[in-house]
């Protein structure tokens, strides 16, 4: 194992201030280098560090710079503290060493004192790799058995409450006579209208869209003072706990292989369903909805608002139009996409495809006001555009201004020069602001869990308000990260606008070789945003002061 640097990897699940921290993993893999190939060894050393992130996969920021640059690094060895800080999953291990095989790279735990170099050494990372992957299932299956305890009792485990519920604390008996407190859902009178309209819409309408049309045209909002979308409406029309625990609840979970934890009698229809374990939450990426026959389904505390017959028909019509979703033609051709806002309202313009076609047999596409469309015309009155015209002259007008001492690259290296504090003081807020957000979350998975040690217990009650607060916290934290990410309030990063000034250099002589993705990504390089007042458009270029903000999409979480 000659030639080539030391790559340094280390991981941890959570941040607990004590033990193995990545921190004293990277130092103990040091001495091991030091003591075993001499302190030359340790010259330009490479540390790897993943803080919060699971070894269930291999699915890890730091990790995979690590494997990116093993080739460009010239790394000689991985080198761990431990073999589980790579990965508790025997096939995803056994991947990584065959792939490090053919790469030439070497393995090293120094805690096993397992390495790669022998035949012996790799049967016994196979083992112990083993071993791993079987404590990683036996954690996962005692949180699953809390769970299990904690839906006996239908419990509401804190945070948000789902529109037209509160959270409400209350007492129970428990073991040996002695009083827990836990916390269950009540109603909240205005909002359980708004619920049951929302399902009462959809049933009518059998559409999403038509749905959050609906309520975008009265101009009611969300509890956060948003607009309905369609994410918001099947947000909460999938949401089981505002069916019945009746008996079409009960044929719905029992037909979907869903883990029930109450007997048949106990769906009267009196209360409501409580569903645990729905999302799979993982840190820094969306939560994944888990299939229903992974939920953990029990009768709630709560009185529910729609019939399970309801809800079920409901959840029958979403798998339906899911399936026809599929046939449904999109415009790829669209390049203004993102970009295009009316000079009317200030919101999005969206490619609406045409059945007719041009001269060139292109599909012939309409750029529509969303708000207009949404609101079905009350709130917004802009008409449509042509779009394959629109984009033309767009296109055209950037192609004039890309090039020449004083056009659009000279415009923004200057815009670069002059942003730079701001960007940099911005990027300084939101990674502030991540990091917070990524310790709360953390923070708030160790308390649940703590949660279910702690039943009957005088930690019980602070446990559940340290819960709330984790919430609200989350909720303010994610709504700074939201506004200093969203992408017509941002600055210039570092770069940026360096880094299209050079691309559009060439733009004149390359954007008609180019493809729709990449005449997309040289538009939205060069402007900031295009907005239509029904006779023109204005072009808005990269660093433009006056610059309207972009709406964010309808998708935007």
């Amino acid at each position: 194992m000659e030639g080539g640097v030391f790559a340094i990897y280390s991981r941890k699940s959570k941040f607990t201030g004590k033990g193995e921290s990545v921190e004293n993993q990277a130092e103990l893999c040091r001495q091991y280098i030091a003591s075993v190939y001499g302190g030359e060894a340790l010259e330009g050393a490479l540390v790897y560090e993943d803080e919060g992130y699971s070894g269930g996969n291999l699915d890890r920021p730091q990790f995979r710079e690590m494997m990116a640059g093993l080739k460009k690094n010239r790394v000689r060895a991985i080198v761990v503290y431990r073999l589980d800080r790579i990965s508790r999953n025997i096939g995803d291990f056994a991947n990584l060493i065959n792939d490090l095989g053919d790469r030439g790279v070497e393995f090293i735990s120094i805690r096993e004192k397992f390495d790669t170099s022998s035949p012996m050494g790799r049967a016994m990372m196979y083992i112990a790799s083993v071993f791993s992957q079987l404590e990683r299932e036996t954690i996962a299956e005692r949180i699953r058995d809390n769970m299990r305890e904690l839906a006996k009792t239908g419990r509401w485990l804190g945070g948000v409450a789902p529109l037209g519920y509160r959270s409400e604390s209350f007492t129970r008996a428990g073991a040996g006579g002695r009083e827990k407190r836990a916390c269950k859902l009540a109603r909240v009178p205005g909002e359980t209208a708004l619920v049951k309209e929302i399902f009462d819409t959809f049933l009518e309408t059998n559409s999403l869209t038509l749905t959050a049309a609906h309520f975008y045209a009265k101009g009611v909002k969300t509890r956060q003072g948003k607009d309905f979308t369609r994410f918001a409406v099947r947000n909460i029309l999938t949401n089981p706990v505002y069916m019945d625990a009746d008996g079409a609840a009960y044929g719905y979970f029992s037909q979907k292989g869903a883990e029930i934890f109450a007997p048949r009698e106990a769906f009267d229809g009196e209360h409501g369903v409580m569903a645990y374990n729905r999302t799979l939450q993982r840190p820094g990426k969306a939560n994944v909805e888990l299939p229903a026959e992974e939920w953990i389904v029990s009768v709630g505390g709560h009185r529910g608002l729609i019939s399970g017959a309801q809800w079920v028909r409901v959840q029958n019509m979403l798998s339906e139009n899911s399936r026809k979703s599929y046939r449904k033609p999109r415009s790829g051709t669209a390049l203004l996409s993102g970009l295009l806002i009316c000079g009317e309202c200030g919101g999005c313009m969206r490619p609406k495809r045409t059945s007719r076609r041009d001269g060139r047999g292109e599909p012939v596409y309409t750029y529509m006001c969303v708000t207009r469309e949404m609101s079905r015309g009350e709130r917004c009155h802009m008409r449509g555009v042509n779009g394959n015209a629109l984009d033309a002259a767009v296109l055209g007008a950037v192609r004039g201004v890309a090039c020449g001492d004083g056009g659009l690259a000279a415009l923004l290296a200057g815009a670069e020069r002059s942003l730079r504090p701001a960007s940099e003081a911005a990027a300084g807020r939101l990674s502030e602001l991540q990091r917070q957000e990524k310790e709360r979350r953390a923070e708030l998975s160790r308390t649940v869990e703590a949660l279910t040690r702690a039943e009957g217990t005088a930690a019980e009650r602070y446990l559940l308000e340290r819960i709330d607060a984790l919430h609200r916290e989350l909720e303010a934290l994610n709504a700074g990260i939201e506004g200093l990410a969203a992408p017509g309030e941002r600055e210039l990063a570092d770069g940026e606008a360096e880094a299209a000034a050079a691309m559009l250099s060439s733009f004149p002589a390359t954007v008609d070789a180019c493809g729709v993705e990449d005449r997309r990504a040289l538009l939205k390089a060069a402007a900031r945003c295009v907005v239509w007042d029904g006779e023109r458009a204005r072009i808005y270029l990269t660093g433009s002061a006056d610059a309207p903000a972009v709406p964010p999409r309808e998708d935007s979480k």
